[in-house]
Formats: structure tokens, sequence, C-alpha cells
């Protein structure tokens, strides 16, 4: 396996045709497009060809547009952090709202429909190439319980996102029940490794899994992948899962009280 970044992609601006743009520049990379090539996109490029962006004295009420459910808030020496479920089901910082690598004065939301951005970025490499080729769209975000960051696949399109295992068996012949690499965010985490922060290399080419890349374009994209609603365990952060459990337990005391003698059968 391979990886490596693609120059000659210009700074975007909103309209922009990525799909000629990321085109143009494969057709200019010494080693070409191949069958089975996975492209491992950042999300901003795609943000600022939607016009996705607004002026960063909206930075809080965007957070607030693009938030579903808050998780977790914490104060700190200059501001609070707001940890949420956005609109795309991605639990993280401020929603996805990004001040990184955008003009003064301004922030990116994430794109609208990252799959549909990536599907469509697909389908017409494909036809220009006449290749299969996958698209993972990257945004970088913190994790539960982790320090740092590290790059997931927000979008996705011609490719498998999850390596599914179970029924398989591991090398001392034991069954696999609950093995399921989500490999779309290990090529996402690839390719933010060879792009960089801030290298101005927004594309990255990986090449030697095309046992992942799929006949077609409209697979189960990133949207699969978020946990929520009953799959996620943590629904909330830690001091709002006492404060709420101390609020029903001060409920409940108060309701037992109001009984005659305190009785609650009364």
């Amino acid at each position: 396996m391979s990886a490596w970044a693609l120059d000659g992609i210009p700074e975007i601006e909103p309209g922009a045709d990525l799909a000629q743009l990321i085109g143009d520049a494969l057709a200019s990379d010494e080693n070409g497009c191949l069958d089975g090539d996975i492209l491992v996109v950042t999300s901003k490029i795609l943000s600022k060809a939607e016009g996705r962006i607004v002026e960063a004295s909206d930075r809080e009420a965007a957070i607030t547009a693009e938030t579903v459910r808050v998780v977790a808030t914490r104060a700190y020496e200059g501001g609070v952090t707001r940890i949420v479920e956005n609109r795309l089901g991605i639990v993280g910082a401020a929603a996805g709202v990004d001040a990184s690598n955008t003009a003064d004065g301004t922030v990116l939301l994430l794109p609208i429909d990252p799959d549909a951005s990536a599907r469509a970025l697909a389908s017409a490499l494909r036809a220009r190439f006449g290749v299969r080729l996958g698209v993972i769209v990257s945004d970088t975000l913190g994790r539960a319980w982790r320090i740092g960051q590290t790059d997931i696949a927000i979008g996705a399109a011609g490719v498998h996102v999850v390596d599914d295992l179970r029924g398989s068996t591991d090398s001392q012949g034991r069954p696999l029940s609950v093995t399921v690499p989500v490999v779309a965010d290990e090529l996402a985490g690839l390719g933010d490794l060879v792009k960089g922060k801030a290298s101005g290399r927004p594309v990255a080419v990986v090449r030697g899994m095309g046992r992942l890349v799929t006949a077609e374009v409209d697979t189960p994209g990133a949207r699969t992948l978020p946990r929520t609603g009953p799959t996620d365990m943590f629904r909330l952060g830690t001091d709002e899962a006492y404060a709420q459990g101390f609020e029903a337990g001060r409920a409940a005391a108060l309701a037992e009280s109001a009984q005659p003698n305190g009785d609650p059968a009364a």
C-alpha cells in the first residue's frame, strides 16, 4: 500500500468544479490514476466549493444552528467549549464549525451532505478516467478519553466504510464475533498523514486497497458510522449525567416526602 498527496490544486472558491480540479491534478500526477485507487478529500474544500462560509462574528450562532443535541459544555478562560451532536450525527466540538485554513473573519461549516458530495466526485472521476475509484471525505475530530485529534471519514462513495470480519477466525482459529474495523476512518487518518494540516494539498491518493473499492458509487456511506439514539452508550458528559441523576433523585425524594407520613404507597 502507498499514499501520497496531490499537487496542483488551487485555493478553492465558492462554485469551484472540484471534479475538474482534482481530475486535472490526477492527470498531471506522475503516478497516474489506476483502478482501485481511493481519494481522501479534505472536507474543507467541499465546504468552500459549496459556499458553506459564514462570518466569524456568527460562529456561536452557526454552532447552535448545526447542533441537534448538546452532549457537554465546559467553560475555560476566554469561552466555552461545546461538545454536540451535529445534523450529520457526528459528536464533536463546535459541531464541526472551523476557522482554520479559511479567510480571516470567516468560518466554515461542514458540507451539506458529504456522502452525496463524495458520490458526485466519484462518479465524475470514474467517468473521466475509466477506472473504479473510491472517495473518502475526511475531517478532523477529537475522541472521548483520548488526547489530540485525528481525521475520520464523514463522507464516502464507491468504497466499503467497514471491513466486517465477523464470522471469520483469528490466527489461533478462534471465531471473531465483534471485529468490524472502520476502514474508512483508517484511510482518512492515512490520508491526513501525507496531506498535512498546512501544506495546501487537500487531496491524497491511497493505492493498494482496491479490495475495498466497489463496482458502484452508491454504497452505504459514512452517515452509517455514527452511533446515535439507542446505540449511543455515552449520550451525556460526566458532569451532565451526574447533574441529571441528581435532579432525578431529588425529584423522587420530593415526591415521596409529599405523600402522607412519607409513605409512597399511601
